[in-house]
């Protein structure tokens, strides 16, 4: 019994693009309005979707996921409270959070943002 090796997903997009394609043009000469109509336009759909979802596992089968990405921080103005990782981990209680938020509402406890 012998084994057959996948096809390569280039190899994959490639047959799926050029089904769905004749199919399209089939639909287009035939121009036909009843349930085989329907049925040769889902299965055009289904091919464009293969294609897609080839196309992007070739795409990501030859650009390698980086090892160690450095950690994405935002802005500061986008962090809330203008509270980091670090103070967030000093700040054990939630009290101790609260009134850090009380402090920069203000005293009407209105925020000024």
């Amino acid at each position: 019994m012998s084994r057959l090796s996948r096809p390569d997903a280039r190899v994959v997009a490639a047959v799926a693009a050029l089904g769905a394609l004749a199919l399209l043009v089939m639909l287009v000469v035939w121009r036909r309005q009843d349930l085989l109509g329907v049925v040769l336009a889902l299965l055009c759909v289904l091919l464009a979707m293969v294609t897609g979802v080839a196309v992007s596992a070739a795409r990501q089968g030859h650009d390698p996921e980086p090892t160690d990405r450095p950690a994405a921080a935002g802005p500061p103005e986008l962090m809330p409270y203008g509270l980091d990782a670090d103070t967030l981990d000093a700040l054990d209680s939630r009290d101790a959070l609260r009134a850090v938020r009380d402090r920069r509402r203000g005293r009407g406890g209105v925020s000024d943002r």
